[in-house]
């Protein structure tokens, strides 16, 4: 039986931030945020692997479940709960061998075509997107919509979907009534001109849903 996403999905970014991800973490958390992916594009290995390892004991003290993007080599250094995984990672069934069955395993989708092949994979869950435009990576995939949100919950059936880009408040009952069972959200939540707005923005985030 497929397992319940929280409905917020934050992502940390340090750049953005101007904050640790240990930091992020717990800011977040403070929020109510529960099940966090840590996102790293510019640290080195191992650099990251520092920083994974104290945010992992920030998110362990407080009962939140923490997932590495890219890297399943760090997540199972550092024993997170699971990793996160794009179209040009390690395979799925490589990252599910390595960290055993009890990791969660998600896997990034930018098409009705990849998340369908995807609910064939042993994995978690399915992100896709970007829904909207977003600023958060360098060079996005073309902008699925909330029509293509649709037609990639029908294709997916029961497996937990993640609605990726370009997510606000504003938008986000919109992204849940197209089928999405969760959101990830970056920019929004992230302020690197005042990061302690962190935790109220993931506060308020929570109430509207």
């Amino acid at each position: 039986m497929p397992f319940e996403l929280p409905k917020l999905y934050p992502i940390t970014d340090r750049r953005l931030s101007g904050l640790s991800h240990a930091e992020q973490v717990a800011r977040l958390i403070e929020g109510g945020a529960s099940f966090i992916q840590l996102r790293e594009k510019h640290l080195s290995p191992r650099e990251f692997y520092a920083e994974a390892g104290e945010a992992l004991r920030v998110a362990r003290a407080r009962g939140a479940k923490l997932i590495i993007n890219d890297r399943a080599d760090i997540a199972l250094a550092i024993g997170a709960d699971g990793v996160h995984l794009g179209q040009d990672d390690m395979p799925p069934e490589a990252a599910r061998a390595l960290l055993g069955g009890g990791a969660f395993v998600g896997f990034s989708t930018h098409s009705v075509e990849q998340a369908a092949a995807a609910a064939r994979l042993p994995v978690d869950y399915i992100a896709v997107g970007p829904v909207f435009a977003t600023t958060s990576k360098e060079k996005p995939d073309p902008v699925v919509g909330l029509e293509g949100l649709r037609r990639v919950r029908e294709a997916v059936g029961r497996v937990p979907l993640v609605a990726v880009g370009g997510v606000t408040r504003e938008n986000a009952p919109a992204v849940l009534a197209a089928g999405a069972d969760s959101f990830a959200v970056i920019s929004a939540l992230l302020s690197r001109e005042d990061p302690t707005e962190i935790t109220r923005l993931t506060r308020q985030f929570l109430a509207g849903l």
